[in-house]
C-alpha cells in the first residue's frame, strides 16, 4: 500500500484528533491537554518519548531497524507546533473552541494531528528505516519560543546525535488554492522583531499646552517619522515593514497625559536590513523626543530570525510533493511571506526547509477567505491525510537518501 494510501484510511482517526485539539485550544509554553492528547495518540507506538522541562513539549524518536551503509546512521526531525491564540473564535463550525478567548487560530491544530497520523505511518514502515525519526510536538511557536526552549532541552540531538535534515509544515487558510503546497528555496519567511516606547512628558490642562510637555503629539509625530524613515533610508528591494498595534495615552480630552505608549511589529528580510533597523529605529525616536523636549524609553527586541530554507533540502521537499501529489499541487513561490516562525530557529542549526499548505475550504476564494489569526480563519479537514503522508514521506526517502550515501 502507498504511503498516501495508507494516511486516507487514517483520516478519520486524524479528523478527530484535531477536532479534539480544536474544542480545547492553549495558549503559551504550558499546554497540558494538548500534550496529555498527543501522548494519547502515540500510546502503543514504538516510540523513545522524552517530556519538556520547561514547556509541555512532547520529543518522540522512532529507531529505524534496517541496515544503513553511511558513516552514522541518518536521522531526520519533523516539527509541528501546538499552541493557539488568545482569540474568540467567531467561524460557527461544530468543532468550535470551548475555552473562552482562546482559540487554533493559526491552525496549529492541524498541524499536530497530521504528525500524530505521520507517527502512525512511519511505525508501520519501521523496518524500512535505515535511519532514526525524531518527532518534535512544540508548544510556545505564537510569541513564546517554543523551538528554542526545545533546542536548549536538546531535541536536535534526541536521536543520539545532530539530525542531518529537518521539516516543518504550516497551514494556511487563504493564499492559495485548497490542497496547494507551497515553499521556496532561501529566505522563506521574515525576521521578526518587537519595538516598545515610552514617551515621557509632563502632565497639564488641555487648554494651556505651554505649561506641559505633551508625550501625545510627539508620540503621533513618531508614527509617521517611522514610516518616513524606511521610505528614506532602506533599499525598496530589500523590504522593511512597521506596523504600529498599539497606540495609548491620556484619560480625557482636556488633560495632557505624562507618557504615551507605542507597541509595533518590525519585520525584515535580510540580516543587514535587520540590524540597521536596531540603529536607525532609536536614532531617530531619540531624535524626535530630543526636539519636543522630552524623554523616551526605546525598548527593540530581537524576536524570531529569518526563516531560511536550504537549497537542496527544498528541492528533496518540492520532488516528494510532486512524486506523492503531482505537478499541480506544488507552487514555487517567488517572495518569502512577512510571517515570522520561531521552525527559524532549526534552520539556523541544521539543514530543512519550510513548507506551507493551503486548507482554504474546497470552492472558496483564497484571494479573501479569512487569514491566519483572524476570528474567522477557517481550516479543511480535507488537507489533514496529505499532511500527514508529507511528513511521513519526507522522512522515509530523505533517511533512504542519506542511508545509501558513501
Amino acid at each position: 500500500m502507498s504511503i498516501t494510501t495508507d494516511a486516507k484510511g487514517l483520516q478519520d482517526d486524524i479528523v478527530r484528533l484535531r477536532h479534539g485539539l480544536h474544542q480545547e485550544p492553549e495558549v503559551g509554553l504550558q499546554l497540558p491537554r494538548t500534550q496529555e492528547k498527543v501522548l494519547k495518540a502515540l500510546d502503543g507506538l514504538p516510540f523513545d518519548i522524552t517530556l519538556g522541562k520547561s514547556t509541555t513539549s512532547v520529543t518522540a524518536v522512532l529507531r529505524g531497524s534496517a541496515p544503513h551503509r553511511s558513516a552514522k546512521k541518518p536521522a531526520v526531525l519533523l516539527r509541528a507546533d501546538m499552541d493557539g491564540l488568545p482569540v474568540q473564535e467567531r467561524t460557527g463550525v461544530q468543532f468550535t473552541s470551548k475555552i473562552d478567548g482562546a482559540m487554533h487560530a493559526c491552525g496549529h491544530d492541524l498541524h499536530t494531528a497530521m504528525l500524530a497520523g505521520a507517527a502512525t505511518l512511519l511505525a508501520e514502515r519501521r523496518d524500512q528505516l535505515a535511519g532514526d525519526v525524531v518527532l518534535m510536538f512544540q508548544p510556545g511557536e505564537e510569541g513564546w519560543d517554543g523551538a528554542g526552549h526545545m533546542i536548549r532541552e536538546g531535541v536536535l540531538d534526541a536521536a543520539g546525535r545532530r539530525v542531518d535534515a529537518a521539516y516543518g509544515l504550516h497551514v494556511f487558510s487563504a493564499l492559495e488554492p485548497h490542497g496547494r503546497f507551497c515553499t521556496k528555496p532561501g529566505v522563506m519567511l521574515s525576521a521578526s522583531d518587537a519595538l516598545t516606547v515610552t514617551v515621557l512628558g509632563a502632565g497639564g490642562h488641555g487648554s494651556a499646552p505651554h505649561t506641559a510637555k505633551d508625550p501625545v503629539t510627539a508620540a503621533a509625530e513618531m508614527v509617521t517619522a517611522l514610516q518616513v524613515m524606511i521610505t528614506r533610508q532602506f533599499n525598496m528591494f530589500d523590504p522593511v515593514v512597521l506596523t504600529v498595534g498599539v497606540l495609548q495615552a491620556g484619560t480625557k480630552r482636556n488633560i495632557i497625559p505624562e507618557s504615551a505608549r507605542i507597541e509595533a511589529t518590525i519585520r525584515t528580510f535580510s540580516d543587514e536590513s535587520r540590524e540597521r533597523m536596531m540603529s536607525a529605529v532609536p536614532t531617530l525616536l531619540r531624535g524626535i523626543a530630543a526636539a519636543h523636549g522630552l524623554d523616551v524609553d526605546v525598548d527593540y527586541r530581537d524576536e524570531y530570525p529569518l526563516t531560511v530554507n536550504d537549497d537542496d533540502e527544498t528541492r528533496t521537499a518540492e520532488k516528494t510533493i510532486q512524486g506523492l501529489f503531482g505537478d499541480s499541487r506544488l507552487t514555487r513561490w517567488a517572495t518569502p511571506l512577512s510571517g515570522s516562525e520561531d521552525f527559524s530557529r532549526v534552520l539556523a542549526e541544521v539543514p530543512g526547509t519550510f513548507i506551507g499548505l493551503s486548507a482554504v475550504a474546497p470552492g472558496a476564494d483564497h484571494t479573501s477567505a479569512p487569514f491566519n489569526h483572524s476570528p474567522y480563519a477557517a481550516f479543511a479537514d480535507g488537507v489533514l491525510s496529505d499532511g500527514a503522508a508529507l511528513y511521513a514521506e519526507l522522512a522515509v526517502s530523505r533517511i533512504a537518501a542519506l542511508a545509501s550515501a558513501n
